[in-house]
């Protein structure tokens, strides 16, 4: 199985993949992972992606989606994989069509997670202060939330016109979402 895995940061979309993944035996991957990867194993596209990190710059599309091929034609990637984080625009969503026509792996479906925004606000404030992550301040957060609604979540409407949208409220028990989930994919 071959699925995206999409939605505003705190909705759950990590903890959904990670179970997906256990229950179906496909490789959980994200963009951040990979990257983390790719700089800590200093391979070439690891040391090109430091170029612009350390400028704080965001990683050009053209390197992020050669590794995303790179990590999506890997051996454990055979049988599935669930995508977290990629496409976040609508050239990565041309970029994803050719790595998958030349991998030859259809996508089987995309997997929306979806939440208030005043949830998903209270949700990264108690995840910031367990994670002392200084980047999760309310302004932070909020303007997150905000490049997601103008720029990822559009993509929701190409997918679903292609006929692979599924959509899930992603409040409620980790539990009864995945099950819910696991429902609908099957």
């Amino acid at each position: 199985m071959r699925l995206l895995i999409m939605g505003p940061q705190g909705v759950g979309k990590g903890t959904q993949a990670a179970l997906l993944s256990e229950h179906y035996g496909i490789p959980a991957i994200s963009t951040g992972d990979i990257f983390r990867y790719n700089i800590k194993n200093k391979t070439e596209l690891g040391v090109e992606a430091l170029k612009y990190i350390d400028k704080g710059e965001l990683v050009p599309d053209e390197l992020t989606n050669k590794i995303v091929k790179d990590r999506l034609a890997m051996d454990d990637a055979k049988n599935g994989w669930i995508l977290d984080g990629y496409p976040r625009n609508a050239s990565q969503v041309e970029a994803l069509d050719a790595i998958l026509a030349d991998l030859n792996t259809p996508l089987d479906a995309v997997v929306a997670l979806d939440a208030d925004h005043d949830v998903l606000m209270e949700r990264m404030k108690k995840r910031a202060e367990i994670e002392g992550r200084s980047d999760d301040t309310p302004e932070a957060i909020a303007k997150r939330l905000d490049v997601y609604a103008k720029e990822t979540a559009p993509l929701l409407t190409t997918y679903e016109e292609r006929g692979l949208l599924k959509t899930f409220n992603g409040v409620g028990s980790v539990e009864e979402i995945q099950s819910t989930i696991v429902a609908e994919l099957g």
